[in-house]
């Protein structure tokens, strides 16, 4: 199963709670999650097996945020066209897109994806700068990742009456 699929179905992401991510705030805010994910595994060092409250409250975090923010009145911008193309991608098996663009979506996923072992050897270790490696590493191909998202909502926003209607200036 499609990592990206997967997520979305433990996110519950509809309609609405799309529209609402496609807030610039929930997309930027979003941008925190794994720094905090970091601090609170960290924790296991200061409050022992008390960092679970802390951790729960972090996912917690991670699927509030996209519900958190009203669906934006403008989306004529990077963090909203990148949700656009994030919601094309997904269902990337009922209708096909561009193949330059799956490939290229491959590679930073699987680049985002070489961080994950950085970043949880970071916490195992608590080898602060290993940590901020990983958090670093993830976090540029994350971004990247969005920007082609952009790329891909704008190869497609013209192609279906659905996608189109997301753009409002």
């Amino acid at each position: 199963m499609d990592i990206i699929k997967y997520a979305e179905k433990s996110m519950s992401m509809s309609d609405e709670v799309w529209s609402r991510h496609s807030n610039p705030w929930s997309v930027y805010s979003r941008f925190t999650a794994l720094p905090i994910i970091s601090v609170c595994f960290w924790s296991r060092d200061w409050i022992g097996i008390y960092s679970i409250v802390p951790l729960v409250f972090s996912f917690l975090w991670v699927w509030l945020n996209p519900r958190l923010f009203k669906p934006p009145n403008k989306t004529d911008n990077w963090a909203s066209m990148g949700t656009f193309g994030e919601r094309i991608y997904l269902n990337r098996k009922n209708e096909s897109i561009p193949k330059h663009q799956i490939n290229v979506c491959r590679i930073l996923q699987t680049l985002s994806a070489i961080g994950l072992p950085i970043f949880v050897y970071g916490i195992y270790a608590l080898d602060f700068g290993v940590l901020i490696l990983g958090n670093f590493w993830i976090m540029v191909f994350k971004a990247w990742f969005v920007d082609r998202m952009v790329w891909l909502y704008l190869d497609m926003k013209n192609t279906n009456n659905v996608y189109e209607s997301w753009y409002k200036t």
